[in-house]
C-alpha cells in the first residue's frame, strides 16, 4: 500500500535528486535511501512553497549554484565524537608524533588535513592529541573541511552540549573547554587556545582542491564509504599526492583501500602508510 504523503514523491523525482547528487558530488545514493530523501527534503520543499518533488526537481536544476549546498546539507548524514574510533589518536600519539618530532624537527611544524570533518569533533580531538605531546614551541595546523555548510558553521563556534564532551575526562575538559554558565549552563566550548589551530573550510572533494604543499597525515574517515571503486581510486591517489613518503593516511573503521591502486600500504587497523 502506497505510503500518505504531503507531497507527491515518485521513484523518478528519486533518480533526478540521486543523479545530481552523484555528479556533483560524487556521493553515491543507494535504493534503500529513497524514504531518508523524502524525509529530509519534505522539509526544504515546504521552506520553498512548492508543491511536489517534481517542483523541487525543477528548482534544484534552475538554481543549482544557491540550493545544491542546501540539498547536500539536507541528504548528508553526519555521525561523529570526540576521539571516535580512539585507536587512531593513540596511533598519532604514540606512532606518528614520535616519528614526526624526529622528521620536522628544523620546521618544528606540523600540518594536518581533516577531510569531512563534520560539526568539529574530529579536528578538535586531532588539535588536542597533538597540543598535549609536542613541545609547547612547535607549531600545529589543521586544515578541517566538510561539504555541508550547516556543519561546519558548528564547527566553527566550537559550541556543544554536555552530552557530546560526556566521554572525555575530567582533565581535558578542563583544560580545552569553558563551562557555560546562565542559559548555557548546559553546553560547553572549545577554549581559543584548540580553535586558533583549526582552519574550517566548505570543499567539495570532487572539485579543485587550493591546498598547496604537504600535510603530514590526513584523516579521511568515513567518507569514501559513500563512493564507488573509480571514484574512491581517484581520491585517495590525489591525497597521496599531498603526502610525503611515509605519511599517514586514516580511513574509517568500515572502509577499506582493498583491491584499489594506490600508493598505501595498510599497517594497521584502517591506518595506511605511503609507499612511494
Amino acid at each position: 500500500m502506497e505510503k500518505q504523503r504531503e507531497f507527491n514523491y515518485t521513484r523518478a523525482d528519486f533518480e533526478v535528486l540521486r543523479k545530481i547528487s552523484n555528479s556533483h558530488s560524487g556521493i553515491i545514493v543507494t535504493d534503500d535511501k529513497f524514504d531518508m530523501f523524502y524525509s529530509r527534503l519534505s522539509k526544504r520543499i515546504r521552506m520553498l512553497g512548492l508543491r511536489d518533488f517534481q517542483e523541487y526537481c525543477q528548482y534544484l536544476k534552475n538554481n543549482e549554484a544557491h540550493e545544491f549546498t542546501e540539498f547536500i546539507n539536507a541528504i548528508t548524514t553526519n555521525l561523529t565524537a570526540f576521539f571516535r574510533e580512539n585507536h587512531h589518536f593513540e596511533y598519532v600519539k604514540n606512532t606518528i608524533i614520535p616519528e614526526l618530532l624526529k622528521r620536522n624537527h628544523m620546521s618544528r611544524e606540523i600540518k594536518v588535513w581533516s577531510a569531512g570533518c563534520s560539526t568539529g569533533e574530529e579536528p578538535y580531538s586531532i588539535a588536542m592529541t597533538l597540543l598535549e605531546n609536542l613541545p609547547k614551541d612547535w607549531n600545529v595546523k589543521i586544515l578541517a573541511t566538510d561539504l555541508d555548510t550547516n556543519v561546519l558553521q558548528t564547527a566553527a563556534t566550537g559550541i556543544y552540549g554536555d552530552d557530546r564532551v560526556s566521554g572525555l575526562s575530567t582533565d581535558r575538559l578542563k583544560r580545552w573547554f569553558k563551562k557555560g554558565i546562565g542559559r548555557n549552563a548546559s553546553k560547553v566550548k572549545v577554549k581559543p587556545e584548540l580553535q586558533a589551530c583549526i582552519r574550517f573550510k566548505q570543499l567539495n572533494l570532487m572539485n579543485e582542491w587550493p591546498m598547496k604543499g604537504h600535510f603530514d597525515f590526513i584523516f579521511c574517515r568515513n567518507v569514501i564509504i559513500y563512493f564507488d571503486r573509480d571514484t574512491k581510486e581517484k581520491l585517495v591517489n590525489r591525497y597521496s599526492t599531498l603526502l610525503f613518503t611515509g605519511a599517514h593516511l586514516l580511513i574509517g573503521h568500515s572502509e577499506s583501500l582493498h583491491q584499489i591502486e594506490t600508493d598505501f600500504d595498510l599497517i594497521g587497523n584502517t591506518i595506511y602508510r605511503k609507499i612511494r
